[in-house]
């Protein structure tokens, strides 16, 4: 059945004198249909049109599922791809597509089975760019049936509109942008070279006229995957609709219809929604389908980089093998690993300024260098000077009974929880300072004064118990015979001072040629 306004068309070109095949052509419709509705009359066609709205429909076993569906979400109107999609999983196989499910909404709004609560919300035309040029990321909130807030990571890419989402069940900050990112690149095959970005507060502390100041992790991260930023102005959707749209569409087409108990239940069944429907289906704004166009797209995409942020995970590491010297060759320098793995595998995991050396078999890290920029260079580290194999506790419980004063026990304490990421540097440090001949009396008064001015440092210790010690070694006497001479030239040179005096008279004559010229 053609729509009223096709029917109109084609009863004007009769009118016009066109011939049937001619009104085929020009309307490109099937000559049959134009001989169908060529000599219906208006009565007749009206006639026909409410015969069809009210003969059965295939969806009309399912109108209490459909009907559901409105009714818990407010009945507001739905992606008609999201209600489909809802039947098929519930269901299996329907008897009928799209398509015939739209038509059968459309006959419950027309025949008043369905009221809709229609808000509209309109977006501008972004222009087309090309492929591997820009990536739109964005952030939702969805509230599901069950109370559950799902937190929703949304990227397309500009090109091909091909699609990532990720979901997780607490606000989202920069470390979980990072990780939604770095799983995003992963999944689209590639990075491109400009992300396009809202001002949220996970990615950008402020803004003045153009001047973009970004979160330190986030700021880190984009200088690291070598990426340029396009920061959206204040309350300026238009910048960048298909986000907007990505976003919209995963509330309406994907949690709208469904309902979860759990994070992990969300997710379960978005990564088959992803590809079947989010990238499986024709894209409206390209014509094509996002999971065929993402092959050419992957082609003018950059690389895939290794971050400092994902360096606790076993993808992107390498196997290396250390020689009988325990260097490992990375690139074009040589790196040192602790002794006990010379002539044996580590693995490693290289990103641009750094690199991590892990044991293969634990998984735990052996070593961090930097990055040598300079070819042939070997690489060493002060870690080396340390026992890599100890036990960190250990080294603390070692340290703490060195001595049975209360004060540094209570020093220690303090200093081990300020300085928690440096643990093993200030148990070498205190190691290496107090081992031999310490003044107990000096190293008392040094705690003291440490804990009363809140300096934990084995260094600032260090150089206090100095102090003390050297005073504790000169007696009152031998102070005073050294200031001495001193204290005598001082009271010498103020007996020689002497002061100017001005006789009274000069003021008497200033105060007469001031009075003089006033008058």
């Amino acid at each position: 059945m053609v729509k009223k306004k096709m029917y109109q068309k084609i009863q004007t070109c009769k009118r016009q004198g066109l011939l049937k095949a001619e009104i085929a052509r020009k309307l490109e419709l099937d000559p049959r249909t134009v001989a169908k509705y060529y000599d219906m009359s208006e009565a007749k066609y009206r006639e026909y049109l409410k015969t069809h709205n009210y003969r059965y429909k295939v969806f009309s076993t399912y109108r209490e599922d459909v009907m559901a569906v409105y009714r818990f979400n407010g009945y507001k109107k739905l992606n008609v791809t999201a209600v489909y999609d809802y039947l098929e999983e519930k269901h299996g196989k329907l008897p009928g597509n799209e398509k015939t499910l739209g038509n059968y909404i459309k006959y419950l709004i027309y025949t008043n089975g369905l009221k809709l609560n229609i808000k509209m919300r309109r977006y501008s035309k972004v222009p087309e760019l090309p492929y591997g040029k820009q990536l739109q990321i964005d952030f939702g909130e969805y509230v599901v049936r069950s109370g559950l807030k799902i937190y929703i990571f949304g990227a397309v890419l500009s090109a091909s509109r091909y699609k990532y989402i990720g979901f997780q069940d607490k606000p989202f900050t920069t470390q979980d942008l990072i990780f939604h990112l770095l799983n995003c690149f992963e999944y689209i095959g590639g990075m491109p070279l400009e992300l396009v970005i809202d001002q949220d507060s996970v990615m950008v502390v402020s803004e003045n006229r153009g001047d973009i100041i970004y979160t330190k992790d986030f700021k880190y991260f984009i200088q690291e995957m070598g990426l340029k930023m396009y920061v959206c102005r204040k309350a300026d959707p238009e910048t960048k609709g298909r986000i907007e749209n990505l976003i919209g569409y995963v509330k309406k087409n994907f949690l709208s219809v469904r309902d979860f108990k759990d994070i992990a239940e969300a997710q379960t069944g978005l990564s088959r929604w992803l590809k079947r429907r989010a990238n499986g289906k024709i894209s409206q704004a390209t014509g094509l389908i996002p999971l065929d166009v993402i092959e050419e797209e992957r082609k003018h995409l950059r690389k895939l980089r290794n971050s400092i942020y994902r360096r606790n995970s076993l993808k992107g590491r390498e196997e290396r093998r250390a020689d009988e010297k325990a260097m490992i060759s990375v690139g074009s320098s040589q790196y040192l690993v602790p002794a006990e793995y010379k002539n044996r595998r580590v693995e490693i995991y290289l990103t641009a300024a750094k690199l991590f050396v892990y044991d293969p078999y634990s998984g735990d890290k052996i070593i961090e260098h930097k990055v040598s920029l300079i070819p042939g260079s070997k690489v060493l580290s002060r870690e080396h000077s340390r026992n890599t194999k100890r036990n960190t506790n250990e080294m603390k419980e070692e340290i703490r009974n060195m001595f049975s004063l209360d004060n540094w026990k209570r020093f220690v304490t303090e200093n081990f929880e300020k300085y928690h990421r440096y643990a093993k540097d200030q148990c070498i440090d205190a190691k290496r300072y107090f081992s031999k001949d310490v003044n107990k009396e000096g190293l008392k008064k040094a705690l003291g004064f440490c804990i009363e001015h809140k300096t934990y440092s084995m260094k600032e210790l260090k150089d206090t118990y100095d102090y003390y010690r050297r005073i504790s070694d000169t007696d009152e006497e031998d102070i005073l015979k050294k200031i001495s001479p001193q204290l005598k030239a001082v009271s010498r040179y103020k007996k020689d001072i002497k002061v100017a005096k001005r006789d009274i008279g000069v003021y008497k004559a200033l105060v007469s040629i001031i009075m003089g010229v006033c008058a």
